[in-house]
């Protein structure tokens, strides 16, 4: 396939596949950020949540057994190689979940509800797309490396086991043993367990995260050319996906802008199938208006963060990098917060 169509345009198709799942997942399966995060705080229902912690459970599983088997080298991801700054993810992690709340859809969600027909998360994504490049390597780029140092081949990797491999844990066992704790946790008790169509796609989600750390890691490999080894995450990349869709004569397909048109065309194919595709706008300017400015806040977060929901909170976790949970943690905080001003406000009560 490499000699046929290019490494390029190879991890673009591993990327597309990916996407399409995930996008299946969102729309199919409900399987989203803000969703999971307000129907616990705001429904006492836990079951989307639980949703993630298999998908993670299943990636962490998966990403380990590629790396016993040697079809993947965690060394090489921008998680582990990258020196962690935990102020960088804190704030990062903290702006994305408040501007996710604002905006009512992180970068993965707007992407699925845009293949559901919704226009007002075209907006979202555009913004969004923008504002990441204009903190990663725009106009404040420069600031943001001033604040928050970047230092990459970090002499030791960045993730917990390789930490663990220092006192004699094999890191198959320690993913091995995450992995199963998470789905387990998300699965024993009867009460408020995820359904089997939730779990289904959960396991579909930590599969195609998996997907696309194994799927460039043999292109990397394999090929002539030097292709990046990453997985999906939508903050940077949808701005590779604008200015692909820009500069596509001058340009190259990738994993990235595969990935995002996958995650719309799953979306469009799962509302279809569903009966649920229709075109929305938004009618109140004041909606826009906040989603401007959710998007415009998510994007720079994600840069901070190094990684959005699907990054950092699947990905990242993926390779059990220090700072999966820290900004897990900090994006629930952000969006918690976010979520109380849109629906209770800050006022204290009487």
């Amino acid at each position: 396939m490499l000699e046929l169509i290019g490494e390029a345009n190879t991890a673009a198709l591993v990327g597309l596949a990916g996407g399409v799942a995930l996008g299946l997942a969102a729309r199919i399966g409900r399987f989203c950020t803000l969703g999971a995060i307000e129907d616990l705080l705001y429904g006492a229902d836990s079951r989307r949540l639980k949703m993630w912690a298999i998908a993670i459970g299943v990636a962490v599983i998966g990403v380990h057994l590629a790396i016993a088997t040697g079809r993947f080298d965690s060394g090489a991801t921008a998680y582990l190689d990258r020196v962690w700054n935990p102020v960088g993810t804190i704030l990062g992690g903290l702006m994305f979940g408040y501007g996710m709340a604002l905006s009512g859809n992180c970068g993965y969600g707007a992407l699925a509800r845009l293949g559901g027909g919704d226009l007002r998360s075209f907006v979202i994504v555009v913004v969004m797309g923008l504002s990441a490049y204009f903190v990663m390597s725009g106009p404040l780029a420069r600031a943001r490396v001033w604040l928050f140092s970047e230092e990459t081949g970090a002499t030791t990797q960045q993730g917990f086991a390789q930490l663990l491999e220092g006192f004699g844990i094999s890191p198959l066992l320690t993913g091995l043993t995450v992995g199963a704790m998470l789905i387990l946790t998300a699965t024993v008790r009867a009460r408020m367990r995820p359904s089997g169509k939730q779990c289904l796609w959960a396991v579909v989600v930590g599969l195609a995260i998996v997907s696309g750390w194994v799927g460039t890691f043999w292109i990397a490999t394999t090929g002539f050319d030097a292709e990046p080894i990453e997985t999906h995450t939508f903050a940077a990349p949808i701005g590779d996906t604008i200015i692909y869709a820009m500069t596509a004569s001058g340009n190259a397909l990738s994993f990235s802008v595969g990935s995002v048109m996958g995650v719309v065309i799953g979306a469009a194919l799962g509302s279809y199938s569903k009966g649920h595709f229709r075109w929305e706008a938004c009618e109140d300017p004041r909606e826009l208006r906040r989603q401007i400015l959710g998007a415009a806040i998510m994007g720079p977060g994600a840069i901070l963060a190094v990684g959005c929901s699907i990054g950092q909170g699947i990905s990242a976790f993926s390779v059990l990098a220090f700072s999966a949970p820290v900004a897990f943690v900090s994006i629930f905080v952000g969006a918690a917060v976010g979520l109380r001003q849109m629906i209770v406000g800050f006022a204290p009560a009487e």
